[in-house]
């Protein structure tokens, strides 16, 4: 596979403008795309990872990291992938981890990867990949980790031959990792409302908003990149309950990826590509109409790395972590409320910081989303008691609440 991986080629005026000032120039990195998944198989993940006796202890970790920038070409600059890294750590009963590394030198051979002297380490044009194997993981014991007797671990590198990555790339994982899994929130019993018009009664409000809006600009879904990295079976199971993807022999990923880099890789870039070619939507030029009147104060509070709400004009408080930890909000003095749009995983407890403020906490969600033309029920995770949700897409709601605002003016 050639690196530079051309991404979009040919970029237009508007796009080069695009790219310099909302991903090159740009006050945080937006043209680093960046994952991490850790999967473990033991009594708090029962139900998704099979877990059943002490025995069950399987681990998968990914980690993604992909590089884009300006790439010259005859005619007009293109955007490519200039760096990749990927890294892929499976743990699991000896037996398997036998099975996986035979797997893995039969699809290096499919791939027409070549291995160098001194082995453990494959090339194939711009692309290297490096396989080693563990009795221990090494930050397994730095952790003092205790696996069963019969665990074994291999890890696999996978990068353009060019890229060596900083220690504090492949520590990332391993930081995510020791952090435990995610806690659910318990929803209260939230008041269902047909609109959002209540906002009138709390003026001015703040925002925060998670991947929904971006779904409506036609941005694939963050299960999207589940799919893509498989990281859950997504077969027979309802949208909250897929099951982890954790034997190795269930794990598509990394033949993929060797056997057929270049379609693979395709698929890596997509959700960056629909991110740039994505325009703002009618519902994000609502909340930049809102903030003009005055009605919506302060930033975009955001994990959405689209940059949708920066190119609609409004400035972005971007609360995206691994560590799930909170940073600082920059509430506003006078806000009364928190309208929150398609978030459905409340990790970064903004929502808990508004109402100890006072903020009044209003939902607006579907609760649900269509797949192969059936609608599929996703419930909101962190409404509580006292809070408001409407049932409608941001695509209808707020430029209704525009419209409602300025009737309510007059």
């Amino acid at each position: 596979m050639d690196i530079p991986y051309i991404v979009i080629d040919q970029l237009d005026p508007d796009q080069q403008w695009v790219w310099k000032t909302h991903f090159g120039d740009a006050d945080r990195p937006r043209y680093i795309e960046e994952g991490v998944w850790r999967r473990t198989q033991e009594q708090a993940t029962a139900r998704q990872s099979g877990w059943s006796t002490r025995d069950d202890a399987r681990r998968r970790i990914i980690h993604y990291r992909y590089r884009y920038g300006l790439v010259p070409t005859t005619a007009a600059p293109a955007i490519g992938l200039t760096d990749l890294y990927l890294y892929h750590s499976a743990t699991a009963p000896a037996e398997e981890i036998a099975t996986h590394h035979d797997s893995l030198r039969a699809s290096l051979a499919v791939g027409g990867w070549k291995e160098c002297p001194g082995g453990g380490l494959w090339m194939r044009r711009d692309l290297k990949c490096r396989i080693t194997p563990y009795d221990t993981h090494p930050q397994d014991a730095a952790a003092g980790r205790t696996l069963p007797p019969n665990y074994r671990t291999v890890d696999v590198q996978i990068t353009s031959a060019t890229y060596s990555p900083p220690p504090s790339v492949p520590q990332l994982p391993w930081s995510v990792l020791s952090t435990g899994i995610r806690t659910k929130d318990r929803a209260g019993k939230p008041t269902v409302i047909p609109d959002l018009s209540v906002l009138a009664d709390f003026l001015p409000f703040q925002v925060e908003i998670g991947c929904g809006i971006s779904v409506e600009a036609g941005i694939p879904p963050l299960h999207r990149l589940h799919e893509i990295y498989r990281v859950t079976d997504r077969q027979g199971h309802e949208p909250r309950e897929h099951r982890f993807t954790l034997s190795p022999a269930d794990d598509p990923l990394l033949r993929e990826v060797l056997t057929e880099p270049e379609e693979k890789t395709a698929e890596f870039v997509e959700m960056f590509r629909a991110c740039f070619l994505a325009e703002p939507t009618p519902a994000m030029w609502a909340l930049k109409e809102l903030q003009d009147t005055g009605h919506l104060v302060g930033p975009v509070i955001t994990n959405n790395f689209d940059v949708l709400a920066a190119r609609a004009g409004l400035d972005e408080c971007f609360m995206r972590r691994y560590d799930q930890a909170v940073p600082d909000v920059e509430f506003i003095d006078g806000a009364k409320a928190l309208l929150v749009i398609g978030l459905h995983a409340d990790r970064r407890k903004v929502q808990a910081r508004a109402r100890e403020r006072g903020m009044e906490i209003v939902y607006l969600d579907p609760e649900g989303f269509w797949h192969d033309g059936t609608f599929m029920p996703y419930l909101l995770e962190g409404p509580q008691d006292g809070d408001r949700v409407c049932r409608a897409t941001a695509a209808h709601a707020l430029p209704e609440l525009v419209n409602l605002l300025k009737i309510h003016a007059g």
